[in-house]
């Protein structure tokens, strides 16, 4: 791709979003506006804020990234993100709203009059943003080192220092025009691409089937392999190696490797003939691509997809920075209209990834290989079409993909800062807010230069577990459930949530190797500790009916009566 116009859209973007920042920064004028916009955020303009933090670095490049590696059964990955904001819709939008609360932790508060379950909840939030965090610092720094070669941090840096600096000067204010605007930046940036791609492919003399199993080479490929990794070959392949390959030097000669799995050196160039299938490839724990969750969805298919189904559909009600956004909304019935107008806003999006994705196994299916598979949406319009359009319409999505990464990384900060704000610095307000924003983004800086992580969408995926696992329950129980106590509330989170975190951490850590069941349960842990949260929570409040708060019966009926029936019930009572 010819950086001379991507580095600029780049550029663009990162400034008109300063630019749009500061706009809200100049009417922000309250600490209401600061923190909830003084809920009075309309539901068009929520609907795109919420699309436009939503839709973040796993929409944007991991979803094709999947789809290229693994076929159209990574098409889940898109369904559950959608279906997440029907359960949203159907169970928590309007209740959640109507609690009156700020954050998850004050809505744990509220429901369970319980200092103890905020600030478990509190936890919990600033855990689910900061591992979310990660992979937008790690798309931002992909994008740039495709695009001019820049080192592996820089993105992330300068990604890290806008976020800061937009969600400490102007709060919720400024990141809801900010997100908004983005989100359609963002579809621009997959669309008209996207419109071009597929007319170039028709166009080709021998288009070829998008989901071919498994994905080939079009033409001869010459691949170089920069870090080791191993080739595991259903059938006997015949390649040109320059290099090392299982243990033997190859100067060009050609090689016919049998069924089995082989090791490449790194520095080892391998060129294949045209219409070779791609063979799967597999790194050590600390790769991009080597995670066991790839070799789970191989090994045991039908639970791997079950796990993310549970882990999409449930985890979006959790998201800190989801969830926050519902506190903007003027009343319960502009709650669920923001989220219907979301479902149409992110459902028409999610048509555009797994295009890119499909077309990747036919035009650069080598990016499975070379371990650079999120970039298949960067890469795909100088590939497809080249010359100055193609670097064009590469600048184009490059811009949008840097837009995914800041929308997003602005709703986490403003939700991470906010919990830390409220539940760990000694004091709140603005001036700690912009410290707690510090805070917010300083650790998963740190932690995206010194660990390696999964794909995109994986990671992604893992937060939408551990969210599943934990808030989740808390809010459908604490919702419709009147027999919650904080214990229960407590011990399920802690249960559920708790191990599904342990398997995340285990699953990033590479642990346990060589696949297995174990292996399976770590990688989708959404399958069963959800399900586990949710049972704790029954049993253990079933077992202290003695704790329910007393005014259990008064908060639900603010959580479900509409605002105008409370307002006329309140007005009956102190009317003489």
């Amino acid at each position: 791709m010819n950086s001379s116009y991507a580095i600029p859209a780049v550029a663009l973007v990162v400034v008109a979003t300063v630019l749009v920042g500061a706009f809200g920064l100049r009417i922000s004028r309250t600490t209401s506006d600061f923190y909830v916009a003084s809920r009075t955020v309309g539901p068009r303009l929520n609907a795109a804020a919420i699309s436009g933090e939503y839709l973040s670095a796993a929409s944007f490049l991991g979803i094709a990234g999947l789809v290229l590696v693994q076929g159209p059964d990574m098409l889940w990955y898109p369904v559950g993100y959608t279906a997440g904001y029907l359960v949203l819709l159907l169970f928590v939008a309007a209740p959640l709203r109507r609690s009156g609360a700020y954050t998850l932790p004050d809505f744990a508060e509220a429901r369970l009059a319980s200092q103890a379950v905020r600030r478990l909840a509190g936890a919990f939030v600033v855990g689910v943003g900061w591992l979310y965090l990660l992979p937008q610092l790690q798309g931002a720094g992909l994008t740039l080192a495709v695009l001019g070669g820049a080192p592996d941090w820089l993105g992330g840096v300068i990604v890290a220092v806008v976020v800061t600096a937009i969600v400490a000067a102007g709060g919720m204010r400024s990141i809801t025009f900010v997100q908004a605007f983005q989100y359609w930046l963002k579809l621009t940036a997959l669309l008209v691409p996207a419109l071009f791609l597929v007319l170039a492919w028709q166009g080709d003399g021998a288009p070829g089937r998008p989901f071919e199993e498994p994905a080939t080479f079009r033409e001869q490929r010459s691949v170089r392999v920069d870090d080791s990794l191993t080739l595991t070959l259903d059938s006997p392949l015949t390649v040109t190696v320059d290099g090392t390959v299982d243990g033997r030097a190859h100067d060009g000669t050609r090689v016919g490797l049998p069924t089995g799995t082989h090791h490449i050196e790194a520095g080892t160039r391998l060129t294949f003939a045209e219409d070779t299938p791609v063979p799967a490839a597999g790194r050590g724990a600390d790769d991009a691509l080597s995670p066991s969750r790839a070799e789970s969805r191989t090994e045991r298919p039908l639970y791997a997809t079950y796990g993310l189904i549970l882990a999409t559909f449930l985890g979006t009600m959790g998201l800190p920075h989801v969830v926050v956004r519902f506190y903007t909304s003027p009343h319960g019935v502009a709650a669920r209209r923001t989220t219907v107008a979301v479902l149409g806003l992110i459902g028409a999006f999610y048509l555009l990834p797994p295009v890119y994705g499909a077309l990747g196994r036919m035009y650069a299916p080598e990016l499975t290989l070379t371990g650079d598979a999120d970039a298949a949406v960067l890469l795909l319009p100088d590939r497809v079409i080249g010359g100055v359009g193609g670097d064009l319409l590469g600048a184009l999505v490059a811009g949008g993909a840097f837009a995914a990464f800041l929308s997003t990384a602005s709703g986490l900060t403003m939700a991470v800062a906010g919990v830390l704000t409220q539940d760990v610095l000694p004091s709140r307000g603005v001036p700690h807010f912009r410290l707690g924003t510090l805070l917010a983004m300083a650790v998963p800086l740190a932690a995206s230069a010194l660990v390696g992580g999964l794909p995109v969408a994986d990671a992604v995926g893992l937060a939408f577990a551990v969210s599943a696992s934990s808030f989740c329950p808390l809010l459908v129980l604490g919702i419709w459930w009147r027999r919650l106590t904080p214990p229960g509330a407590a011990a399920g989170m802690l249960v559920g949530g708790g191990s599904a975190l342990l398997a995340v951490a285990a699953t990033m850590g590479g642990f346990p190797g060589g696949g297995g069941a174990l292996h399976a349960l770590l990688a989708w842990p959404a399958l069963w500790s959800v399900p586990l949260a949710f049972l704790t929570m029954v049993l253990v409040s079933l077992a202290t009916p003695g704790r329910v708060p007393a005014g259990t019966a008064a908060i639900l009926a603010r959580f479900h009566l509409p605002e105008e029936l409370r307002t006329d019930e309140l007005h009956k009572e102190v009317t003489p």
